[in-house]
């Protein structure tokens, strides 16, 4: 088996990546834009952020001990537009990630090799660790999208999280690569 903390600090460099990309989007909004729908149908990136906070207090409370889906959860009441400042949203967003990045800092070589639950539903810690990775991710693609839809739509500039379009030979000149 590969070195676990190899393993649990490649997760935590991921949700770090995933934590900074969202909010270097979020940055580039006015207040109002954090409660945007695109549609009835769509989410808010308000409703995103409640949302993964709830998700995150859920899953990382008490992570090796307890169900990933607490009894105190309200689900549906994550996505219901509460209209929370951005300072409140910002405030639960960060509370979530304290909780994520405190249970993978307490886990040890031998907790991959533990079982939880979520839902009732069995997973190695590694699987359960990699679910919410995906999880995390889905959500965070659909702040930046609505974010740098929302900007360029109003006729702002988008600053890029990543390799702006047309400066790879740039970026890859920079990192040495020919």
């Amino acid at each position: 088996m590969p070195d676990a903390h190899l393993l649990i600090d490649a997760f935590a460099s991921e949700f770090r990546k995933m934590k900074a990309s969202a909010e270097k989007a979020i940055a580039q909004l006015p207040d109002d834009d954090l409660h945007f729908k695109l549609n009835a149908e769509q989410c808010s990136i308000a409703a995103y952020v409640q949302h993964m906070a709830g998700n995150m207090r859920s899953r990382w409370t008490d992570f090796l001990t307890t169900d990933g889906e607490k009894p105190t959860r309200d689900r549906e009441a994550e996505f219901v537009e509460a209209r929370q400042s951005r300072d409140q949203l910002l405030q639960l967003w960060e509370e979530g990630w304290q909780l994520v990045f405190a249970a993978l800092g307490s886990l040890t070589d031998a907790d991959l090799l533990k079982t939880v639950t979520i839902r009732t539903e069995p997973h190695s810690v590694s699987l359960a660790i990699t679910r919410q990775v995906a999880h995390y991710a889905w959500h965070v693609g659909q702040i930046v999208l609505l974010s740098k839809h929302l900007v360029l739509s109003r006729g702002g500039s988008w600053h890029y999280l990543t390799i702006a379009p047309g400066q790879s030979s740039v970026f890859n000149s920079k990192m040495g690569m020919k």
